[in-house]
Parts: structure tokens; C-alpha cells; sequence
């Protein structure tokens, strides 16, 4: 018989500490650097992993409830709600309008990159199309030699 080992993941340690230590600086009145004991962080790590789970099912409830497939920020609110965290929405909607007017000024300054880049390139374009039209065409020896059989160029110097 196979023992079957269930790996959870682990919420990165580095970014559990940083968010713990934000929020009690902004808490704490001294100055001070905080230190926060290693069992703590997997405290809050794990505290923090558990609930994401307990959010994540409750939010795929909710939107298998509404027979869908794709769980959105609307289902995660309802979910915070369903499991009495409800003082968590105002902020967490707040949050995310506020990334997503950050995303679209990164997209606009993308798309407007990109159009300047596109705009850059069709002048390019055009005028080496203009060029190609104001440049007369390659002459033919044929087209410069006159009727006489000269190449067309007067050599003053030359005897005839």
C-alpha cells in the first residue's frame, strides 16, 4: 500500500514577513525595528494559507451556486461575507479598484507606446515609399546614348 503525501504550499516566507512587519510598524508607536520570532511567521504563514483555502471554497461555492466555472472578485466578496469577515470588503473593493486604475494606466502607456511605435513606423514606411517615387529610374545604357552613338557625354578635350 502506497502512502500518499499531500504537499500544501507554502506562502512565501519573505513576503509573510514583510507584510507582518508593515503591519505592526504601522500598529507599534516606537520607532523601533520589530523582530518577529521564526515560529510566529509559520504561525501567521500557515493562518494565512488556512484561510486562503477556507475563502477560496466558499468562493468557488458561491459561484458553482450561480453555475459558473470562473470564480470573480464579486464571488470573493460574498465569500468574506458568507465566513463574518465583512469589514474586509470595503477595504479589499477599495484595493482593487485602485490596482486595476493602476493597470489601466499601464495598459494606456503601453497601447500609447505601441501606437507611437506603429505611427513611427508607417512614416518610415512612407517615406521610403516617397523617396522610391521622387528618385528617377535607373537610366539604361541604351536610353543614354544618342542617336549618334555617343555615350551622351561631351569630351572637350578629345579630337575628332
Amino acid at each position: 500500500m502506497e502512502k500518499v503525501v499531500a504537499e500544501t504550499a507554502e506562502l512565501p516566507k519573505t513576503i509573510v514577513r514583510r507584510v507582518v512587519k508593515d503591519k505592526l510598524s504601522q500598529c507599534s508607536k516606537a520607532d523601533a525595528d520589530l523582530n518577529v520570532h521564526k515560529e510566529a511567521l509559520t504561525a501567521f504563514s500557515e493562518s494565512a494559507r488556512i484561510f486562503i483555502h477556507y475563502l477560496s471554497a466558499t468562493a468557488n461555492d458561491i459561484c458553482r451556486g450561480s453555475k459558473r466555472q470562473t470564480i470573480n472578485a464579486d464571488d470573493v466578496f460574498k465569500a468574506l461575507e458568507d465566513i463574518e469577515f465583512p469589514e474586509f470588503v470595503g477595504p479589499l473593493k477599495a484595493s482593487l479598484e485602485e490596482l486595476r486604475e493602476k493597470n489601466a494606466g499601464k495598459k494606456a502607456g503601453t497601447s500609447k507606446a505601441k501606437e507611437a511605435k506603429t505611427k513611427e513606423a508607417k512614416t518610415k514606411e512612407a517615406k521610403k515609399k516617397k523617396r522610391k517615387l521622387e528618385e528617377p529610374p535607373p537610366k539604361q545604357e541604351e536610353e543614354n546614348q544618342d542617336e549618334d552613338g555617343s555615350d551622351g557625354t561631351s569630351e572637350s578635350s578629345s579630337k575628332e
